[in-house]
């Protein structure tokens, strides 16, 4: 079975506290709704105490184009990927021209030649290592980007594959969009970049978790649940508030199906969710009967970080992998839901 060998992070350098972000959303919506003052609760109600920005807050103030955004988008993307990158392959002393593949995933911006190029031009890779960007996933796309890194080493199990996420969702704000979808993504989504390792079974390097299979789920007619509208400015969230219903709804049958097929007939001993927000961990928790102790490092990565789509599972990950002991043949799920309406998940087991 395929590894886990390493994980790194790089966060945003600008942070802070909701507070700091209240007066901006206020000036922004107080003429389009009277009773801004309450629907702002939902700043407390998020329970996210921090967050990080690739840009300071002033530039949140301002209108910008949306070829102006996207720029910014790919020049923060390549060095914050890079330095995930990095920090990855530091916790193993590895270079980067050990590695086979590298799988690039993110839905906040738009490159071609894609990312994943620029990253590895920047750090002069050789020039016929393996890359598959994958666009679109939304914030299950770190989950299903392992996932994928999971199927090429299954196929490959002498290489290495790395997966490489970044979101920069700070960027896709639009100031003019007086929805009630955009004040609530004020609210939640942050910016950051992760990474992970990942051995085919034959490979030198090993790690703490094995993974044993995943399972993509689509929802049908579920379009409207996430995902963005497109207009000259860029990118226009949506947002239902019927999500934390669908994984109550839907999520337990899935999950019953996935651990059946493994035959995973016991409790599951560790979980690394990707915490979309509040109601959704609430929905995981009360519809899988979580105890609340298994969600503290999502409630943590939440809390400190915020949303920051695709990356936020694998801080979760991260912060699993380096603080907490894992036992042999322990359980693990991994699980992330994104537009579609759609869900990934990987079943990994402690070595």
């Amino acid at each position: 079975m395929p590894y886990i060998v390493s994980t790194g992070i790089a966060k945003a350098p600008y942070e802070y506290q909701q507070k700091d972000i209240l007066p901006i959303v206020r000036e922004m919506f107080s003429d389009r709704f009277p009773d801004i003052d309450r629907l702002l609760r939902v700043f407390e109600n998020t329970q996210i105490d921090t967050r990080r920005f690739c840009m300071p807050i002033e530039h949140f103030a301002e209108t910008y184009d949306f070829r102006r955004k996207n720029q910014l988008y790919i020049d923060n993307a390549v060095k914050l990927g890079m330095d995930a990158l990095k920090n990855c392959l530091d916790q193993v002393q590895l270079s980067l021209n050990e590695v086979h593949h590298l799988f690039f995933i993110s839905t906040t911006g738009l490159a071609t030649p894609s990312i994943d190029a620029r990253i590895l031009n920047e750090l002069d890779a050789h020039p016929h290592m393996k890359r598959t960007p994958i666009w679109g996933l939304g914030c299950a796309g770190g989950a299903a980007g392992l996932s994928r890194a999971y199927d090429y080493v299954q196929a490959h199990p002498d290489e290495l594959a790395i997966v490489v996420a970044v979101e920069l969702c700070g960027l896709t704000f639009q100031r003019d969009d007086k929805t009630k979808s955009n004040l609530v993504a004020t609210s939640l989504f942050a910016d950051g970049a992760a990474a992970v390792l990942v051995s085919g079974d034959r490979a030198s390097l090993k790690g703490k978790l094995k993974i044993k299979g995943t399972m993509s789920t689509l929802l049908k007619d579920s379009y409207d649940v996430m995902g963005w509208d497109f207009s000259s400015s860029g990118f226009h969230v949506i947002f239902s508030r019927d999500i934390p219903t669908l994984v109550k709804r839907e999520l337990p049958k899935t999950i019953r199906e996935f651990t059946n097929f493994y035959r995973l007939n016991e409790e599951i001993d560790h979980y690394v969710i990707h915490p979309g927000g509040k109601k959704v961990l609430e929905a995981y928790q009360k519809s899988l009967s979580i105890p609340v102790e298994k969600l503290r490092l999502a409630e943590q990565i939440l809390r400190e970080n915020g949303n920051m789509s695709s990356c936020t599972v694998l801080f979760v990950l991260d912060r699993f992998l380096k603080n907490e002991p894992i036992q042999k043949g322990e359980a693990t799920l991994i699980s992330a839901l994104g537009p579609g309406f759609s869900s990934e998940l990987i079943l990994a087991e402690g070595v």
